[in-house]
């Protein structure tokens, strides 16, 4: 994974995720009811990833939140989208999200949900991950 973030050209906020995945789509549109303020989220599969500045080897791994000038994948994306809301203790607990050692655990977390989102409840076959070939 890229370390925290990447310059990208400046745009609207964007949550960057799988389309193809239940589970994903399923946690997406869960979060777009519970919170205020909520990016455009669009599945990878619809975008040039290339002019994002992702490849498909991203995406693949990582739900992105790409904004004004910074690209976030995985926890740090929950982190960035957790900051942009009103409520105090939304914003801190994003805050929390990225800043070590919670940062460690939330890492391990994310990796352990995307590794197995397609066994999770709402989750599907198309939900697993590509396996990867040395």
């Amino acid at each position: 994974m890229r370390s925290g973030s990447t310059a990208i050209p400046a745009q609207s906020p964007l949550l960057v995720f799988d389309g193809d995945c239940a589970f994903c789509s399923t946690w997406v549109r869960r979060l777009e009811h519970s919170l205020p303020n909520f990016p455009t989220a669009t599945p990878w599969q619809w975008l040039d990833l290339d002019s994002l500045g992702l490849t498909p080897d991203d995406v693949t791994k990582y739900a992105w939140f790409v904004t004004s000038g910074h690209q976030y994948a995985g926890h740090l994306a929950l982190s960035a989208l957790l900051r942009m809301q009103p409520s105090f203790g939304l914003r801190f607990a994003g805050t929390l999200v990225a800043t070590p050692p919670v940062s460690w655990l939330a890492a391990v977390g994310y990796l352990f949900v995307a590794k197995n989102r397609h066994r999770l409840p709402g989750g599907t076959p198309a939900c697993a991950m590509p396996v990867s070939t040395p």
